[in-house]
């Protein structure tokens, strides 16, 4: 687990070694769009930026189902004002690949990819941040203030059952041809696993899908929620409600249904029961979290959180309401960043 303490102002700039761009006006921890973002805000303000990502770049849209369709247009998506051009009226996940690439190109953006950041120590003006890559490799990084920007995607949400470790229980969907011709168990009742099942269905696998609330969640996108109604209906997907998972095994899976517990004979279950941020990483930042639905403590003018030089972005400034910020929100935080920075840093 991530460590961190908080040492006195006077502390000494850090020693580094290697590089001498291993130092930094300003460290962004995460690369996705809010990160690139950030970055983009920052640097236009006239500070030097480092982006650092244990993943490759925007990670969790490269971990999105291989087909996906965004639900929002491509202006919304846009970052640092750079047109997002797209030849359909709701983007596709390869078209978004392409043009975060193209952002971070443009921009000529310093992205540190597949580096974990282990430990941030330091106060503000003096942050000294180590990392970890692949190949167990340890960098030192030394910065004024720090961005972290770490979305959720990577955080799945655990049912905490038996057997929810089994090689065969995955938390991501990313296409249907594995599970051709195998029995494979959807687990939730929104976006991800209402396209996850009628992919798979589509693609010969016989699919069913466990929700705990009473029907499909309203929020499913317009064009997607009468197509898995209507796929339960004609019985081409089973489908059981107010049901829950409480137990899985190699063969097979335990259901809690309003008619008793039944036993499905199963190959595969995809998990699509939501993600959180990484609380612990924040904790260990010295931020502060809310009891109930552990938002970080911040100001919400300019995102500096209770630690001085420490601010937050995109959807973890919204704790467990992953559904509150979006691309299309969060992308503008790098603006309020920057805009302190200046006053902060004289920029």
């Amino acid at each position: 687990m991530p460590a961190t303490k908080h040492i006195p102002d006077t502390l000494p700039k850090p020693q580094l070694e290697g590089r001498g761009d291993m130092q930094a006006d300003v460290i962004v921890i995460g690369a996705g769009p809010t990160g690139l973002a950030c970055a983009i805000e920052v640097q236009r303000a006239g500070f030097k930026v480092i982006c650092i990502d244990k993943g490759c770049l925007v990670n969790s849209i490269f971990n999105y189902p291989a087909n996906m369709i965004f639900f929002t247009t491509p202006e919304l998506l846009e970052i640092g004002d750079l047109p997002f051009s797209s030849a359909n009226p709701k983007p596709n996940r390869l078209e978004a690949l392409e043009y975060y690439r193209k952002a971070a190109e443009h921009y000529k953006l310093d992205v540190r990819q597949y580096q974990r950041v282990e430990t941030v120590v330091g106060s503000d003006n003096a942050f000294h941040i180590t990392t970890c890559d692949r190949l167990g490799r340890v960098f030192d990084y030394g910065c004024r203030k720090v961005i972290v920007a770490t979305g959720y995607y990577d955080r799945a949400n655990k049912m905490n059952v038996p057997g929810e470790d089994l090689p065969k229980v995955l938390h991501y969907y990313r296409e249907p041809h594995p599970y051709y011709d195998n029995d494979v168990i959807v687990i939730g009742g929104k976006n991800s696993a209402a396209i996850s099942a009628l992919d798979l269905w589509r693609h010969g696998a016989r699919v069913t899908l466990i929700h705990r609330g009473p029907r499909m969640h309203t929020h499913v996108k317009y064009w997607i929620l009468p197509d898995i109604e209507n796929r339960i209906k004609n019985g081409e997907i089973a489908a059981y409600f107010n049901s829950s998972v409480v137990e899985i095994t190699p063969s097979d899976v335990v259901l809690n249904t309003p008619e008793g517990d039944i036993r499905l004979k199963n190959d595969f279950v995809f998990a699509l029961t939501g993600y959180h941020p990484d609380y612990e990483f924040l904790r260990s930042v010295g931020i502060e979290l809310s009891s109930e639905q552990c938002r970080p403590v911040c100001d919400p003018i300019t995102l500096e959180s209770n630690v001085p030089g420490v601010y937050v972005a995109g959807v973890i400034v919204a704790g467990s309401r992953t559904n509150e910020i979006f691309i299309e929100n969060g992308r503008f935080h790098g603006q309020q960043i920057a805009t302190h920075l200046r006053q902060a840093l004289g920029g």
